[in-house]
């Protein structure tokens, strides 16, 4: 555990340390961009499984600061460290065409240290802080390519992320001016004493709207469609596979199953969430001819099967949501970076404009159609087994709706990714690209990774894999208020 702090310690040392060295050296920024990113990966892969807590300069909590880690935040952390490796090997040719490369390091480093802290912190009020570090370096990094389109979604995505940061920070102060405490295992020891109160159910609600916002959930979903698109390929990988995700469904699961207690009504309002951003985002991006807006659609609609999954609240639904989780990370970022090196070669995001690019483009066809597959569902690629237990679990709880929508909103998925293969990839090459070739060494590299393990990570439901890694994610969940209390209630008496 006393490794625990690198997580946020190195990837914020190196993004204040990349810009005091990197003009120097044109490629210095690539080389120790890519070693951290690879570092956190190695780091977090001994994490993979194991739970303990670390006192933040040996202060016992509630007064000190603690960080919890335990199946589902090592989870987490190697799913964030995974897809960040990914995207730097990605950058190295894809960022030649924007401006400092020092700049976007140092802001993609302070983006991974803030979700890295989000994930292990076991304090609210770190918790909004590490947000905050994550969702600004976000902000900047959506207006990276400064062009009217870029500039006018990252406003967007600022305003309605200060709104919901505004909603989360309300939602704290309630909780403090009820409990007296900010630390998250104390807080929950609270609740299950004392109970809930008004203040606490205020704060609730405001957390619902304030992380449903960052995860982009309908109806708080408006900001996602321009941000995502805008931004620079890398980024959009980034914002669509961890960052919704860990600052808004992981913060929003491990307080309402860790702290506040999953009741039937939370129960209900994360299944009406899960389904409505499920069909609304499917049927929004099944109509879209801009390739990147198409895929941020379909972002929405997936972060549904997860919260469906989630509010289920049964084994096998929170089993399904979580492997739909970590799934979802990793083909939608590499459906993203298959969506940038075709901008990066054309030069247009319009699917109308294309066509034939498998000719001309082998590896970024065969990796799309891998993650094609894998966002609609289809076997043996990853999404088909966490969708089947998502759909699973809704028969099982006898939620027969449920399923059924899960299926139809599958089968719209498939299609809309034919469309995608029809227009950008088969077909007929046009004349005027006729000249274009393959993307370079590194990106190739990167989006062949991400399709590797598009087809590894199914393996992960073998027996071996689930009681390694799975399983601990569930029961970090399953166990509520008193399994976290069990993992962390020790650090008050150190």
């Amino acid at each position: 555990m006393s490794l625990l702090p690198l997580f946020v310690v190195f990837p914020l040392f190196m993004a204040f340390f990349i810009p005091m060295v990197g003009q120097r050296v044109k490629v210095l920024p690539d080389i120790l961009g890519n070693i951290t990113t690879f570092l956190l990966l190695l780091l977090s892969l001994f994490t993979l499984g194991l739970s303990g807590t670390y006192a933040v300069g040996g202060w016992p909590a509630p007064l000190g600061i603690i960080m919890v880690l335990d199946g589902f935040a090592s989870l987490m952390l190697f799913i964030v460290a995974l897809i960040s490796f990914a995207v730097t090997l990605y950058s190295i040719n894809y960022m030649e065409i924007y401006t400092s490369k020092t700049r976007y390091y140092s802001l993609f480093l302070l983006m991974v240290a803030g979700m890295n802290g989000v994930i292990i912190t076991g304090d609210i009020f770190n918790m909004y802080v590490f947000l905050e570090i994550a969702s600004i370096a976000s902000y900047a990094l959506v207006a990276f390519g400064c062009q009217h389109e870029e500039l006018e979604a990252s406003f967007k995505y600022l305003v309605l992320g200060s709104m919901a940061s505004t909603f989360i920070l309300l939602g704290i102060a309630f909780l403090y001016g009820s409990y007296g405490t900010l630390n998250l295992a104390h807080l929950a020891r609270q609740i299950s004493e004392i109970g809930t109160t008004p203040a606490s159910n205020c704060a609730l609600c405001l957390f619902m709207a304030g992380f449903g916002l960052k995860a982009a959930l309908v109806p708080f979903h408006p900001w996602l469609p321009d941000a995502h698109p805008s931004a620079p390929a890398p980024i959009s990988a980034m914002l669509s596979g961890l960052v919704i995700k860990t600052l808004g469904i992981y913060a929003l699961a491990r307080l309402v199953f860790n702290v506040f207690g999953l009741t039937p009504v939370l129960s209900q309002i994360l299944v009406v969430f899960g389904l409505l951003s499920m069909v609304v985002g499917v049927f929004l991006a099944i109509g879209q001819w801009d390739y990147k807006r198409l895929l941020a659609y379909h972002s929405i609609s997936q972060i549904g099967y997860v919260t469906l999954g989630l509010g289920l609240g049964t084994p096998l639904g929170i089993l399904g949501g979580i492997f739909h989780l970590v799934n979802h990370s990793v083909f939608k970022s590499l459906l993203f970076l298959n969506a940038g090196s075709v901008e990066y070669t054309l030069g247009t995001r319009d699917m109308t404009k294309m066509g034939g690019l498998k000719e001309r483009m082998p590896v970024t066809n065969g990796t799309a159609l891998t993650g094609a597959f894998s966002i609609a569902g289809l076997p043996p690629f990853n999404g088909f087994w966490s969708k089947l237990l998502i759909i699973m679990a809704c028969v099982q709880a006898k939620r027969f709706s449920l399923a059924g929508w899960a299926v139809l909103v599958s089968i719209i998925t498939l299609a809309s990714f034919m469309k995608v293969q029809r227009y950008v990839y088969f077909g007929k090459l046009k004349e005027e690209w006729k000249g274009v070739s393959e993307v370079p060494l590194a990106m190739r590299t990167a989006m062949v990774l991400l399709a590797v393990f598009c087809v590894l990570m199914s393996l992960l439901l073998l027996p071996e894999g689930r009681n390694l890694i799975l399983t601990p994610a569930v029961n970090a969940l399953l166990s509520g208020r008193a399994g976290y209390l069990q993992l962390t209630w020790s650090a008050f008496f150190k």
